[in-house]
Formats: structure tokens, sequence, C-alpha cells
């Protein structure tokens, strides 16, 4: 059972990726050209990200910020953040190249949020049983923390964010992923996601 369950999330994904990247096409060239006109760098934003059993690969997003030091923690206010990119991540379209990652099968519709190498280095044993679980586009602690950089502003960003919004986002997916959960309960996370992100 736990072989088709396997199977049939993966149909899943490669199902849904294909039709959200088939649908907002016109978005994507619209975000390609905005990106491109309206700041000095790559359309495309790559990452590396720990995935499932630590495996690192890189996360794609359309380029939201000016390619200058910085933390590696976004709050609301980051000055590097770009014009287009502001509206980017306000409607989470930036986030949407991850759906070719999906068809990679580097991640899932709905999984764990990846983290970098050097946040991942720090989990504690517990912690790392996230770890077991694919990556995905959203899950129920994306829906928990859907204003995470507003709940950042003004803050000691690192250690707030590894002290208090990290392990509340381990504990939240950690308790959804280790249910016997379906398709249908999958759905109700990206039904969520998408009324969250458009009720921001």
């Amino acid at each position: 059972m736990k072989i088709i369950s396997k199977v049939v999330k993966r149909i899943f994904d490669i199902t849904f990726s294909l039709i959200v990247l088939f649908l907002m096409s016109p978005i994507f060239i619209l975000a390609a050209i905005v990106v491109k006109f309206d700041s000095k760098g790559t359309v495309i934003f790559r990452q590396t990200r720990v995935g499932k059993n630590e495996r690192l690969f890189d996360i794609l997003k359309f380029r939201t910020m000016q390619n200058i030091p910085g933390t590696i923690i976004t709050a609301v206010g980051d000055k590097r953040v770009t014009r287009a990119g502001k509206i980017l991540r306000r409607t989470n379209f930036d986030e949407l190249p991850q759906f070719i990652n999906i068809l990679k099968g580097e991640m899932s519709v709905i999984g764990p949020r990846p983290e970098l190498p050097e946040i991942v280095a720090l989990y504690t044993q517990e912690q790392k049983e996230i770890l077991k679980f694919k990556p995905g586009f959203s899950s129920p602690a994306t829906l928990k923390f859907l204003s995470e950089e507003k709940i950042l502003e003004n803050r000691n960003l690192m250690d707030f964010y590894l002290k208090k919004v990290l392990p509340q986002k381990i504990a939240c997916d950690l308790r959804y992923f280790k249910k016997k959960t379906n398709i249908l309960s999958d759905i109700m996370v990206i039904l969520k996601t998408i009324g969250g992100t458009f009720n921001e």
C-alpha cells in the first residue's frame, strides 16, 4: 500500500504541475519580462536547498532581489527586494518555477518547505526527522506562516527564526506528514494555500 501511495502521489505531482505550468504560462512570460527589465541579474534565481534524505538540489524561483550582500533570512522592508520582486513575493508568483522542481522529482506539491544547508546543519536529531519526507511547494506550516516576512519584521532575523519560527514549522509539518495522509488531504492544503495567498 505504501508503494501504491507513493506512485499515486507522484502521478498527482506530475499532473498537477503540468496543469499549473500550462495555465500559468502567460504569467510566467510576463513575470520573466518584468524581472528582466526591472533590475540587473538573471530571471531565474537558483539556491541550494536540502531535500529528502539530505540530498542537495537547486530550488528555482523568479529573482526578486538585487545581488548584494545581506542576511539569508528576508523580512518585510528588505532593501534588496526589487520593485517587481515586491509584487511577485506578495502574490507568491516568485515560487511558481518550483513546479519544474516537482516535475524533476526533487520536490512534491505538498511537502515540508526545504531549508538552506546552513540552517539544516543546526537541526536537532528530532528535527532531522523532517528530512525523511520529500520537500514541497506548500505544507501545513506554509499555511501557518503565510505572513512569515511580516512576523520577522524588526527582529533579530536569524536568531528569532531559528529559535521561534523554525521549531514551530518543523513540529507542525511533522505532525501532518507522520500521519497517513492522502491525496484528498493534500488537495485541502493546496486549496487553503491558494485561498490564503489571495487573502493576504
